[in-house]
């Protein structure tokens, strides 16, 4: 059987789209086979063009160890423009509605010559409380912030929110390349106090406008971006009171610009680049 692909990009964090509407797989073991950088085509996920009945189009998102993702900002993004640009929508769509596992979100999607150029997402209001995130504290307090937590020898003060999906963000004072990522990513990812495994960021304030992002991303390992954790990392700076709106948020792959009032719906805007398009020859 012969699968139809796109690959797609969002500032380095790449993914394999495939229009799944008249398909049933098993989703987990094709992206472990797709995702493989060795034996398959190579890619932090792949994304599945779904039917919905509570927004224009569902985007399911597994990755590359098979495990399903609630949510992801740099693939809503790349599932926005593939709709519009594959002739799945009118194509003056200015707006879409994307149902994911953790939300449904609204898309908006910027033009120039033509040609879209920039997505803005809506990606809803951060959950904040324990039960939310999820983490393992018995008292529901209003925002997990600074949290002390011990990871190889380390006490990281992590500040704890979801996005639709979890994340614990980490401010560093030193440069992010510095970070030991590769040490304590996983670790972090798979603390007991994170039921259901964690994304983590390391963050340096540059300045308000201004960080500096490294990401270990939970059933990926480290990634060149990640918009719901560049979401999570806005929203933290502002808790913290470290940062304005909008911020520029420079992850390995690129800028984006994450806007949040503190209180509404978290915003983010950055590009989607196609890569190529294939086709996948199952066994």
């Amino acid at each position: 059987m012969t699968i139809n692909f796109t690959k797609m990009h969002g500032i380095g964090n790449d993914y394999i789209l495939i229009d799944s509407r008249d398909m049933e797989r098993d989703w987990s073991k094709l992206a472990i086979a797709m995702c493989d950088r060795h034996f398959g085509i190579g890619a932090d996920g792949i994304l599945l063009v779904q039917p919905s009945d509570v927004a224009d189009y569902r985007m399911r998102i597994y990755n590359p160890d098979g495990s399903e993702a609630e949510a992801c900002g740099n693939g809503i993004r790349m599932f926005a423009k593939y709709l519009v640009e594959q002739g799945l929508t009118p194509p003056d769509t200015s707006e879409i509605k994307i149902q994911t596992l953790g939300a449904v979100g609204t898309v908006q999607v910027r033009r120039e010559n033509g040609r879209i150029n920039s997505v803005r997402a809506s990606m809803g209001r951060p959950r904040l409380k324990p039960s939310e995130i999820p983490v393992a504290l018995k008292e529901d307090i209003d925002v997990v912030k600074a949290y002390p937590l011990r990871v190889d020898g380390r006490e990281l003060a992590l500040t704890c929110i979801s996005m639709g999906n979890p994340h614990a963000v980490l401010f560093t004072g030193e440069p992010v390349d510095r970070y030991p990522l590769s040490e304590i990513g996983p670790q972090v990812e798979n603390h007991p106090f994170f039921p259901s495994r964690v994304n983590f960021e390391v963050v340096n304030v540059i300045d308000r406008k201004h960080v500096e992002v490294r990401v270990w991303e939970r059933g990926v390992g480290e990634t060149l971006a990640c918009g719901s954790g560049a979401c999570a990392v806005g929203v933290a700076a502002r808790l913290h009171d470290v940062a304005d709106s909008p911020l520029r948020v420079s992850l390995l792959g690129g800028d984006l610009t994450i806007e949040w009032d503190g209180e509404g719906e978290v915003y983010m805007t950055g590009p989607a680049e196609y890569v190529f398009t294939g086709q996948w020859e199952e066994s």
